[in-house]
């Protein structure tokens, strides 16, 4: 089957349900808007106290269904993914969203939702693979009465077959790959004794080789993260800074969510920061990973926040308000990594 062959295919699938008569698994309720507004760092009073609204961007969160999935997905959509995984697209990610809103959701409210597959793309070539962008349409409901509507976007890939390096380039890992593991120490000493303490250098012994079959998802650079990304593979976590407000922001934008600015300029991040959340992973399993394991949502100094692996301490172990400090992983010849190591674990093996 030819590539405009399977596309008429997958066309006749629009406009078909992809879920029908779903039903939120809580209500609205106030924990769900807190644990929200402080894992974001949103201090908006409307959604506290008396009369408050849910965030707008919580929409999707009243409707999803968990490690369980929804009971109610329609037939049509399971086709459409077998479908595209018979044509050899077995490979799947997130790509981005929309949403409307038409009014506040509350406290109290129950919502219920239909999905239609709202359309599918010709086949495009992506740096993960070749592929098709598969969109639903989700509206959302309270009491008959729309309340929002949720566009969800995945592309359906064949992976990419791994990139040789080319000729005459230098590797910074062996493709066997054990992982090199390079440590940041911040620009200044830490005024308190336990803080000085934690940027000691990492012992001289060998990291842990890593599994050979390891091959870690590759980050999405574009013109806007670029210099980030750069950054990164010199070892260096630059940060954006505004050149008219002088505002710090991560990640990288094309402009100031402060003052509009599109001038900005950067600041190196110094290396330590405190786990401002977390979570631990159990599923889905991902053979690059072994669950469980923990994701941070770390406070650098500086005042941004980024997500990212918390190395080298049980996952069980980690702690809001936990120490950490930055290094950087190299996982094989393409792809360098910012980490970020519980203090406390370097001091002890120290």
């Amino acid at each position: 089957m030819d590539d405009d062959q399977l596309h008429l295919r997958l066309k006749a699938y629009e406009g078909r349900p992809a879920a029908v008569a779903g039903v939120g698994r809580d209500p609205v309720n106030a924990p769900m808007i807190r644990h929200w507004c402080e894992a974001m760092g949103d201090v908006n009073p409307a959604y506290t106290g008396p009369g408050a609204i849910a965030p707008p961007t919580m929409l999707q969160a009243w409707i999803m269904g968990g490690l369980s999935g929804h009971e109610g997905r329609a037939q049509a959509y399971d086709e459409l993914l077998a479908l595209l995984d018979e044509a050899g697209c077995t490979a799947v990610v997130a790509t981005d969203c929309e949403q409307e809103y038409v009014r506040p959701l509350r406290p109290g409210d129950e919502v219920a939702f239909d999905t239609v597959i709202e359309s599918v793309s010709r086949r495009k070539t992506t740096r993960l693979g070749a592929g098709y962008f598969v969109t639903t349409r989700t509206e959302v409901r309270v009491g008959g009465a729309l309340v929002g509507t949720h566009r969800f976007r995945i592309l359906k890939y064949a992976p990419a077959a791994a990139r040789e390096p080319e000729p005459g380039t230098t590797a910074t890992a062996k493709t066997t790959a054990k992982t090199k593991t390079t440590a940041i120490k911040p620009a200044a000493p830490a005024p308190a004794p336990a803080t000085a303490s934690a940027v000691a250098p990492a012992p001289a012994s060998a990291p842990a080789p890593a599994k050979q079959s390891e091959l870690r998802p590759r980050p999405v650079v574009n013109r806007d993260n670029a210099g980030f990304w750069a950054g990164v593979r010199d070892h260096r976590f630059l940060i954006q800074r505004c050149a008219a407000c002088r505002t710090l922001r991560f990640p990288w934008l094309p402009g100031c969510n402060a003052c509009g600015s599109a001038e900005w300029d950067t600041v190196e991040a110094g290396g330590e920061g405190t786990v401002f959340s977390y979570v631990v992973m159990h599923h889905p399993p991902f053979p690059a990973f072994s669950p469980p394991y923990a994701v941070g949502l770390i406070e650098l100094a500086e005042g941004v926040r980024v997500i990212s692996d918390v190395v080298d301490v049980p996952y069980d172990k980690v702690r809001i308000g936990m120490p950490v400090a930055l290094e950087f992983r190299v996982f094989d010849d393409e792809l360098t990594l910012p980490v970020f190591r519980a203090r406390y674990a370097r001091e002890g093996a120290a």
